[in-house]
């Protein structure tokens, strides 16, 4: 294994933020002097870098360097640190922003005496991972009623570049009712950096939040390091203090793309519209981190997938679709209730909820759906029929009251006004459901 007081005079090649150096072959059963992820510093003068391993073939290594290979030239001198990349975790991580190489980026006290842990571990073993059963409230009426948010759930948010997405995420992060948020950003620009710190103190959720932040302006380097830096936090909450963590990642699409210039660099032979060909399997085990542990709390997983051109089909958003437990589906500044999926919703609704959850969920979104078709009967200006009435008018309530990204209420408020407008546009026997909720909770509408 590399040390750091082994240093190597051999770089070959410096292409972008690449360097590429050769070192000996150890003999027949020794260990490799190099492994895939150690950290590297890499000095020239007075100018001293990080750099972590991204390829290992026979005596050629390849590597990555945070801040840039200006300055550097073929003679620096590269010494092995022999351990992956790590970050800082304790209990002094919480209401602080850490940058792309978790390094404190609040002007905050230093935490280099803080406990340290490696980053892109192995995903949990199967055995000690419990079935998803417990929801996250997240107070957002399209989420808690239609698709819940399930503890140890990975779900995307897919949408496009001009919608409100992180707004939209910053307030499940404040709303959510989880013990810790690790927040991680990938190539935010400064606005969106600064609205989702002023989001989060704003709210009172600063105090519980993490954040591990690369902006656009910063190394890309940096960026691929985000995700599994706020996820090894994640993990070692849920793992050593029990705790029920929600991970906000936005946006996945920049993660991937961070890839592929970094694979096309390294000369990797590019795949479908010139990603890598590992893209699903570099995706699944950021995303497999979420687990409902046996002996512990929980890691959940919520993030942002732009579909460049809204086209679902685009590498990212398919291939995340594979991986995750359904989407969230926001275009035109509102939840699709159409294009939304979560798969682990059943887990809780009924069990978790209240008895009339499961139908007052499936009536409105029929009734929803028959609005629609009106709407598109009105539009070719066909007859309407009275029910054909009575559906756009709950059509337009459900549009109101639910779809908004504004509207904010727990789920049994959420539930109830389901209940008030459903009796404002339809009689009783019109909505097909069972008598006793019916006799329950319709209300006497005057």
């Amino acid at each position: 294994m590399g040390s750091a007081n082994t240093a190597y005079h051999s770089i070959t090649e410096l292409v972008g933020d690449l360097v590429r150096l050769t070192v000996p072959v150890p003999p027949e059963g020794q260990p490799p002097l190099v492994r895939l992820n150690d950290l590297a510093v890499v000095r020239q003068g007075d100018i001293v870098r990080l750099a972590q391993v991204i390829d290992v073939r026979d005596q050629q290594v390849s590597m990555q360097v945070f801040d840039g290979t200006k300055g550097l030239a073929t003679d620096a001198e590269v010494a092995f640190l022999g351990h992956p990349m790590q970050v800082t975790f304790s209990d002094h991580v919480l209401g602080r922003i850490f940058n792309g190489k978790g390094e404190p980026a609040d002007n905050g006290p230093s935490l280099q005496f803080d406990s340290k842990v490696d980053i892109g571990g192995p995903t949990v073993n199967p055995m000690r991972r419990v079935l998803a059963s417990r929801m996250i409230r997240t107070n957002v009426p399209m989420i808690d009623v239609f698709n819940c948010l399930v503890e140890s759930q990975k779900i995307p948010i897919f949408s496009v570049s001009g919608e409100p997405y992180n707004a939209f995420l910053a307030r499940i992060g404040n709303q959510a009712d989880a013990d810790i948020v690790v927040f991680g950003g990938m190539g935010l620009g400064f606005d969106d950096f600064y609205s989702f710190r002023k989001s989060f103190e704003d709210s009172g959720a600063f105090a519980r939040t993490v954040m591990f932040v690369n902006q656009a302006s910063d190394s890309i380097v940096e960026r691929l390091l985000v995700p599994d830096m706020a996820l090894a936090v994640a993990e070692r909450f849920a793992v050593e203090e029990g705790k029920r963590v929600l991970v906000l990642l936005t946006d996945m699409t920049a993660y991937a793309d961070a890839l592929k210039e970094i694979g096309i660099a390294n000369e990797r032979v590019p795949s479908n519209r010139g990603y890598m060909g590992d893209l699903y399997s570099q995706l699944a085990r950021r995303y497999e981190k979420a687990c409902d542990y046996a002996k512990g709390g929980s890691v959940t997983i919520l993030s942002v997938t732009t579909m460049p051109g809204n086209d679902v089909s685009h590498p990212v958003p398919d291939n995340t679709g594979y991986i995750t437990e359904g989407q969230f589906y926001l275009h035109d500044g509102e939840l699709d209730p159409f294009g939304s999926l979560s798969r682990l919703k059943q887990q809780v609704i009924g069990k978790q909820t209240r008895e009339d959850h499961g139908q007052v969920m499936n009536t409105m979104i029929r009734l929803y759906s028959g609005a629609r078709d009106a709407q598109q009967k009105q539009a070719m200006a066909f007859e309407l029929s009275d029910y054909d009435q009575q559906l756009l008018r709950f059509g337009e309530q459900f549009r109101q009251h639910f779809m908004s990204l504004e509207s904010d209420m727990t789920l049994e408020q959420a539930l109830d006004l389901g209940w008030q407008i459903m009796a404002q546009c339809f009689r009783p026997e019109q909505l097909l459901m069972k008598q006793s909720l019916i006799q329950k909770y319709y209300p006497q509408v005057s």
